[in-house]
């Protein structure tokens, strides 16, 4: 461990950050929305109001009474003029830590706040970055939100996930990855385009 902790944090594997970052859930806390907002009050001045289509707050801490891991994702949809050089440094300055991706190179982009040699912060946040179209989050959050049982299914299963895959986030995501698709369909079929701009949702 004393090893670990002498090394920066992208010069880690996988394995040595998933034991530094286990995954954990927790009941929802209303404090979130909040933490939700003020982040977002916070990389729009940062970023500027011109350079975003859309922000919103995804994830499972999105949604009232589901079980979840306590860090706010944060899709943040970027105009086509955005120069994403200057995104990148503007976000950095804010404490984030790009993740690169070749497979899934720029304009997506993922970054991550509130991980620390020590493990976790109080305060954690995951920011997704692309262009306005792909709303798989959006759809899958607002089905959540309208179909209560779909929501209380998704927490069972996350429990039974996190008990296995507690020090392997891959596998842990792949778990879910059914569950997602089919709600996420379902939630397409059901609500049409309603995302598309202009507006918050």
């Amino acid at each position: 461990m004393k090893e670990m902790k002498m090394k920066n944090l992208t010069e880690m594997s996988n394995e040595e950050l998933w034991e530094l970052f286990p995954i954990v859930l927790c009941g929802h806390k209303e404090e979130w929305k909040q933490m939700y907002e003020n982040e977002k009050k916070l990389l729009l001045h940062s970023i500027g109001r011109g350079q975003v289509a859309r922000i919103s707050h995804i994830g499972s801490t999105a949604v009232k009474g589901l079980l979840a891991k306590p860090t706010i994702d944060i899709l943040l949809e970027i105009e086509e003029h955005c120069d994403l050089k200057d995104l990148i440094r503007a976000v950095e300055k804010e404490g984030y830590i790009y993740e690169k991706k070749p497979r899934n190179p720029p304009p997506h982009m993922m970054f991550m706040k509130g991980y620390t040699l020590q493990g976790f912060a109080k305060k954690v946040y995951h920011l997704h970055v692309r262009y306005p179209g792909d709303w798989d989050e959006l759809y899958f959050r607002d089905y959540l939100k309208r179909h209560r049982e779909a929501a209380e299914e998704y927490g069972k299963l996350k429990t039974g996930f996190q008990k296995k895959y507690e020090h392997d986030r891959d596998a842990y995501t792949r778990a879910k990855t059914d569950f997602v698709r089919e709600c996420t369909k379902k939630a397409r079929k059901e609500f049409g385009d309603i995302y598309r701009p202009d507006g918050e949702k």
